[in-house]
């Protein structure tokens, strides 16, 4: 999407090829304009969605703008945790680990919110190694659901987690593909989603 890779090239800010800070319009201040573009893009590639699934906190205003995109279905979100405690009969829980903040945190769904055969959308502002969507797709199995596909504002492609998420024959899509970085500029895919 050129309008997201051009805001991305203007106001971006890449730190050792590694790490790519866009919290001037995409988490800690959302550009609501990028915001409903993305979530159109990604709407568009997906059809017969249910629900959403996020992870709180930066992917919850992604995932409510592309729920919107599907005449308000519900949003879900996964609450995290520092400890298990969660753990019980009424919430379903994984184990996520945050590259960029280099810390695993225990995200949790209550179960009343999933129901066995929901067509589930995975959405999240950035697509790296791919944790957070592997443990969400984990709970989702758990639950019963479908998961439609994996879908994000910016992805970091060689971080592998595309491949982790296609390896399970579930569609990916990204509004934004890093494949490299380059002398801390991004090398977007020429390929769309």
């Amino acid at each position: 999407m050129k309008a997201l890779e051009d805001k991305i090239l203007s106001k971006g800010v890449i730190i050792d090829n590694k790490i790519l800070k866009v919290d001037n319009f995409f988490n800690y201040q959302i550009d609501t304009k990028i915001l409903k573009s993305v979530a159109q893009f990604l709407a568009s590639h997906f059809k017969n969605v249910d629900k959403v699934l996020t992870v709180e906190a930066s992917g919850i205003a992604f995932g409510v703008a592309v729920a919107y995109e599907y005449n308000n279905i519900p949003v879900i979100f996964a609450k995290k945790s520092k400890s298990s405690l969660t753990v019980n009969d009424e919430n379903y829980i994984c184990l996520i680990h945050s590259f960029t903040h280099g810390v695993d945190s225990h995200v949790y769904v209550r179960k009343e919110f999933l129901k066995r055969g929901d067509r589930i959308l995975i959405v999240d502002d950035f697509l790296a190694a791919g944790n957070a969507a592997m443990g969400l797709i984990e709970i989702c199995k758990e639950a019963g659901c479908e998961v439609v596909g994996v879908c994000a504002g910016i992805e970091k492609e060689m971080q592998g987690g595309r491949k982790r998420i296609e390896e399970l024959n579930i569609k990916v899509c990204s509004a934004a593909r890093i494949v490299d970085f380059k002398d801390n500029k991004p090398i977007f895919s020429k390929e769309e989603c």
